[in-house]
């Protein structure tokens, strides 16, 4: 509950400091910033060292990948047959391929599911979610950005990316079953708690649900797919195709059905991705996902 009320106040705040003046235009890029550079990369060094590889991530780490794969091949299909901006097509898979299944996540799969639930959240948010944003996401804001992009360009925007970084040398701790000195790894824990706050009150600054925006139609597209096709297909594939059951799937059908990510959304704005758009997905998404997901856990009670 408490994250909740966290949720919307700091959207609120946002919003009011936006309207009240008291704050410079170049908050929300400001905010953005540090939440790339510092907040994300903290987050990756104090989680990653501690994950376990077993194949017990498969399933959740499938519903990150499948998820944003499907959203590449639909709004990249789309987009070229409707003529569609690289911005666009590109905004649209980041915000619509990848789901905010930490912040939303916790508070939702802890209510519903307990703890039981959130061991099964971990393991799609962090080796799923954060991986996918770090890698394929990164290539897909560099790749679909304005102007001409090469293979290098690109390559150098991946390893130049602060998360990515951070990634790396934190998937390299796994690998040589190393963990980080404890006092450094507190210090990283209290950066990576910058991240909620800091993200939400940068799309709170920068809420502007236009009725006459070109985009209403586009941000209904991108949150059918999110809302509803992504846990869709998890829920047939999972359920049904690999006749899979237990708490554990069921958490991976609800994380599939969560509101856009707030950093694929920072990160999409950052890349001039339609900044319109990726804030508008995830302001108009965290609560219609709310109406959704109570419609995923009410059909999970059937299946």
């Amino acid at each position: 509950m408490a994250n909740i009320i966290l949720l919307f106040l700091c959207l609120f705040l946002g919003f009011f400091f936006k309207k009240s003046n008291q704050f410079p235009k170049e908050t929300a890029l400001v905010l953005n910033k540090f939440v790339v550079y510092i907040s994300l990369p903290a987050m990756a060094l104090h989680y990653l060292p501690k994950i376990e590889l077993s194949a017990k991530l498969l399933y959740p780490i499938g519903v990150a990948w499948i998820g944003f794969l499907v959203a590449f091949v639909l709004f990249a299909s789309l987009g070229k047959w409707l003529g569609w901006s690289k911005s666009l097509t590109g905004c649209l898979i980041l915000t619509s391929g990848l789901g905010n299944t930490s912040f939303v996540g916790i508070p939702v799969i802890e209510a519903l599911y307990g703890k039981d639930g959130l061991e099964t959240l971990v393991l799609v948010d962090l080796p799923g979610s954060f991986i996918m944003l770090s890698t394929l996401g990164i290539f897909v804001a560099a790749t679909f950005s304005r102007g001409k992009t090469s293979l290098k360009q690109i390559g150098a925007r991946m390893i130049g990316f602060p998360p990515f970084i951070a990634f790396v040398i934190g998937f390299s701790l796994i690998l040589l079953n190393l963990q980080l000195p404890e006092t450094l790894d507190y210090v990283f824990e209290k950066l990576s708690l910058t991240i909620t706050p800091l993200a939400l009150v940068s799309v709170g600054f920068q809420i502007n649900l236009q009725k006459r925006s070109k985009h209403w139609g586009f941000l209904t597209l991108g949150l059918a797919y999110q809302l509803l096709l992504w846990p869709f297909l998890i829920l047939i594939l999972y359920k049904v195709v690999l006749n899979q059951s237990g708490v554990p799937i069921d958490v991976c059908v609800m994380e599939a059905g969560m509101a856009p990510m707030i950093t694929a959304a920072i990160v999409s704005s950052a890349y001039g991705l339609k900044p319109k758009l990726s804030n508008m997905m995830v302001s108009a998404g965290i609560p219609a996902s709310f109406i959704t997901l109570a419609f995923w856990y009410w059909v999970l009670t059937f299946v």
